[in-house]
């Protein structure tokens, strides 16, 4: 919504950045070469130099660093950073490895990205204290007129008089009605109408106008758009026009088409391709390994029940999307015949059923679900890309049927063969509409570490048999 810095700041901003990740290629290879002995001359580590400016400097442009400098706190800058120094680290040891730098040591690697992480943030938080300082004194700041005077334009002004650090302070504000001349909303005042909108900009000093009215306005304010097109003036248009609880809008253009979206979904796209990568190398490796195991179980199940080895059943993945999830058959063959007369027996409120001591169970079966065995062929649902090693656990279609509008949000991400309903409680939750708030706070606050979390309290649950039915 506020214009990012001038393309000239970014450029200096960048070219004083690379300069502390130079300085700190310099001190890390001298930190190393202080701590551990044999490390090659400096003239071989130099050579790397270009490699890690051209890391640094892709990532913390990528991830958002010069953008909105304005209004970016500390915490977010050093949020930025600490990725960008975290995914710096994977990325040069992976080239290493590839390229057969033996000569570069893992002591080395992790110094110029810790240490160009320390310097980063020490300059960004100079900079960003500096130009408080300077806006507190009334320089390098920006005019803004605002239009509209409903609540979402007195939460706006409030927001702008809550930071001043941020330099941007309001010219005034205009409206169609004539009767609020002279108002005012906190510390602005109503200084003109629309028709009064020409000489206003062209009287004062208008860095940028935003427009903050109601869906029914959008018409009457083309207009006042145009006439700031024309004359190069930065228009806004505040796109909070729904009352959206959750959901985040987002500006996004289709050849030349501008969209803005309303997303109630992780878009952090950087993090979802490292879940997806994560997801591929998890799932192969898993494949791999537990093969004997596989093996093994299948020859038990096939030995103690008549019936296939693997139980293939439809489930709802991404969006609905329909897929076939594979699990070790831990039930008796004709377990779906049998479901309807024991319906009454259900111990889950909803539309799942969930039963203890379920009849259909085989002696294997019990077993086999109490250490989570019989989820392991679900690696393979995971390789294909139908589901994630963590992720909301996928629903029948039939259940879906029968979701209420707020619980069909879980289908917005990826299923998973473990999730946050199986660690805060599993089968011991009987309440459908509990676990149903359990995923959709997965998804409002998914993270990579939230998935690691979850992964690290998956592992006594599935040692211990944790509320397993």
């Amino acid at each position: 919504m506020i214009k990012e810095k001038a393309a000239v700041f970014s450029k200096i901003m960048m070219i004083f950045d690379l300069a502390m990740i130079s300085l700190a290629f310099v001190a890390g290879y001298r930190l190393s070469y202080n701590i551990r002995d044999g490390l090659f001359p400096f003239s071989d580590y130099v050579l790397l130099l270009p490699l890690v400016i051209v890391i640094w400097g892709v990532l913390i442009s990528y991830l958002g660093l010069y953008k909105s400098f304005r209004t970016r706190s500390i915490v977010d800058v050093g949020l930025i950073i600490f990725q960008a120094a975290f995914f710096g680290v994977a990325i040069f040891g992976s080239f290493a490895y590839l390229f057969k730098l033996e000569y570069v040591s893992r002591m080395f690697m992790i110094s110029v990205f810790i240490l160009g992480g320390v310097f980063l943030f020490i300059e960004k938080i100079l900079v960003i204290l500096f130009f408080r300082f300077v806006r507190k004194k009334g320089l390098n700041t920006r005019s803004i007129l605002v239009v509209g005077t409903g609540k979402r334009a007195w939460a706006f002004i409030n927001l702008l008089e809550k930071h001043n650090e941020w330099g941007l302070k309001i010219l005034g504000i205009i409206d169609e009605d004539e009767t609020k001349l002279n108002e005012k909303i906190l510390n602005a005042k109503v200084i003109g109408t629309f028709n009064d909108f020409a000489d206003i900009i062209h009287k004062n000093v208008v860095d940028q106008v935003v427009f903050i009215v109601p869906r029914s306005s959008l018409d009457k304010i083309q207009p006042l758009v145009n006439l700031c097109e024309i004359e190069g003036i930065t228009a806004s248009v505040a796109v909070n026009m729904f009352d959206l609880k959750f959901s985040r809008a987002r500006q996004t253009d289709l050849h030349g088409f501008p969209l803005i979206s309303f997303e109630s979904i992780p878009d952090k796209i950087w993090h979802l391709m490292v879940k997806r990568i994560f997801d591929l190398v998890v799932s192969f490796l898993g494949l791999v390994i537990l093969s004997p195991i596989f093996i093994f179980i299948s020859i038990i199940i096939k030995a103690t029940s008549v019936g296939p080895v693997f139980f293939r059943q439809e489930r709802s993945g991404l969006n609905g999307r329909k897929f076939t999830l594979f699990k070790f058959r831990t039930m008796v063959k004709d377990a779906e015949e049998k479901l309807e007369e024991l319906r009454k027996h259900n111990e889950m409120q909803g539309p799942v059923f969930k039963m203890k001591d379920d009849p259909r169970i085989t002696p294997i079966g019990k077993f086999l679900r109490i250490t989570s065995f019989d989820e392991f062929p679900q690696l393979w649902n995971v390789l294909k890309g139908d589901m994630s090693i963590v992720g909301p656990r996928p629903p029948i279609p039939a259940e879906v049927v029968k979701y209420d509008n707020w619980q069909r949000r879980r289908l917005s991400m990826r299923p998973g063969i473990t999730c946050i309903w199986q660690v805060k409680g599993r089968n011991k939750i009987t309440d459908f509409n509990e676990w149903m708030k359990l995923d959709l706070e997965y998804i409002d606050n998914w993270s990579l570490a939230l998935d690691a979390k979850i992964l690290l309290k998956t592992i006594p649950v599935v040692l211990f048999g944790i509320g397993a039915k």
